[in-house]
């Protein structure tokens, strides 16, 4: 059994014992985490509802500061939110769910809602958002909330998860213009070849294999489609795309502009920052800790689309990743609930301007007034990252894909099997297909896309 195996059966584990503790604090009274359940109205006649964020940490003061406002507004509401660390979160939320005590609004990633709204664990909002709140959405962001023609989430922001850094400083030192990166695939080799020294790394991208698995879901669509079909009835991961992506991969490795070992986790922005690497492949939430943590060294880093074969922006080389308000499935006050989000999400274009203005823009907004009235904000107009990204990344990006983590994991180990213990690609390439097509038939997969 491999080590990615023991660990999703021991979270499985986890999750069943989190359950049955639900349950049972659950008969006495008490929410998932030992919380005491709230009697959903105050003394006042208030209805209580509870917000559960999974953006705690330095965000938190930027919720606190919302839901004060909102509650003041209101007569009848009152809004209750408990922050729970990235760690646990999926774990507090799986449980409380299974056990119908989960809360009456919470923050969901993308790609968990259409598998949600199918199961009936979130609600349609569209009886209790005004029709013009959803016209103001991008169509990519409309897109990733709607399942089967209803809304089922209002949209926070949204993250291309795959971009390229580099260093702007060590682009001179090379001999290279720090003003024109790479565009293609041979260009990046070849400035890969010239960056690599005893001091750095040429490029560093994802770390693990759970990194790779899902930080190259854009490069696989530009390369023709991502590993199985609209249908979920077929792998489509053993195709001439494919092959080529992996000879370009083993090319980085071979040619030693990776290093033997990537440092840290992909979401990591300290190898970049402290000199270990000319290049990186990330996503654009590394912004908030280059501007907050790093501010002394944003000046010498530069950032641009992943470089694609040909040199052309326009094809697709990043999936969008980010967070949206849902309402809980068992909630007694959808209504009060969806007047939260609306609040939050789609009224004032303030209250989101002041959260990117916090994030220093490392994500980015589904609504189009949102966008309009960051035009007014200084920074944000002349941000020439957000810029890059607005013009050449979004406009060609793709939701994240929502079908099993263990197709994605298929195509991260066969291109391991490759780069890393020298496999054939079309062998390799086989046996991910073999274990894709596998996985459809055991699980009786096929026809199963909510999204379809």
């Amino acid at each position: 059994m491999t080590k990615w195996k023991r660990n999703k059966i021991m979270a499985l584990l986890m999750v069943i014992i989190m359950v049955l503790s639900s349950f049972l604090a659950g008969c006495n009274g008490t929410g998932p985490g030992g919380e005491k359940a709230s009697s959903k109205e105050t003394k006042d006649g208030k209805i209580i509802i509870d917000f559960w964020c999974s953006w705690g940490d330095d965000k938190k003061d930027y919720f606190d500061k919302w839901i004060s406002k909102f509650n003041e507004s209101q007569d009848k509401i009152e809004v209750k939110a408990t922050y729970i660390a990235g760690d646990a979160w999926d774990q507090r939320i799986t449980a409380a769910q299974a056990a119908g005590t989960g809360p009456d609004v919470m923050t969901m990633n993308y790609g968990k809602i259409a598998y949600s709204a199918d199961q009936g664990k979130i609600q349609a909002l569209d009886e209790y958002i005004d029709a013009t709140k959803w016209d103001d959405l991008y169509d990519w962001s409309n897109e990733m909330v709607t399942v089967n023609g209803e809304h089922y989430a209002y949209p926070f922001n949204a993250e291309p998860g795959s971009i390229l850094l580099y260093r702007k400083d060590f682009f001179e030192e090379a001999g290279l213009d720090p003003e024109n990166p790479p565009t293609t695939w041979d260009e990046l080799i070849e400035y890969g070849k010239r960056l690599s020294t005893d001091k750095h790394y040429g490029l560093t991208a994802a770390g693990t294999t759970a990194d790779m698995a899902w930080s190259l879901w854009g490069m696989q669509a530009m390369m023709g489609g991502l590993a199985i079909n609209n249908e979920w009835s077929e792998s489509t991961v053993n195709t001439e795309g494919n092959k080529k992506l992996f000879e370009f991969w083993n090319t980085l490795y071979k040619e030693k502009i990776f290093p033997k070992q990537m440092p840290g986790i992909y979401t990591e922005i300290e190898p970049l920052v402290d000199g270990r690497t000319a290049m990186m492949f990330n996503g654009s939430f590394v912004f908030d800790a280059l501007r907050n943590k790093y501010a002394d060294v944003v000046d010498k880093i530069g950032v641009a689309p992943l470089p694609t074969p040909d040199g052309d922006y326009k094809k697709t080389t990043a999936t969008l990743g980010g967070w949206a308000f849902v309402v809980d499935g068992n909630s007694k006050y959808p209504k009060e609930a969806a007047q939260f989000i609306d609040y939050m999400l789609a009224e004032d274009p303030a209250v989101l301007v002041d959260f990117f203005e916090l994030s220093k823009f490392s994500s980015f907004t589904g609504r189009k007034s949102v966008d309009a009235a960051l035009e007014n904000n200084e920074f944000a107009k002349n941000d020439e990252w957000r810029k890059m990204i607005q013009e050449k990344v979004l406009p060609y990006a793709i939701p994240e894909p929502i079908y099993a983590w263990d197709i994605s994991m298929s195509f991260a180990n066969a291109l391991e099997r490759v780069y890393l213990q020298g496999e054939n690609i079309d062998k390799s390439l086989k046996q991910a297909e073999k274990e894709i097509n596998d996985y459809i038939k055991n699980n009786n997969y096929s026809g199963t896309n909510p999204n379809k």
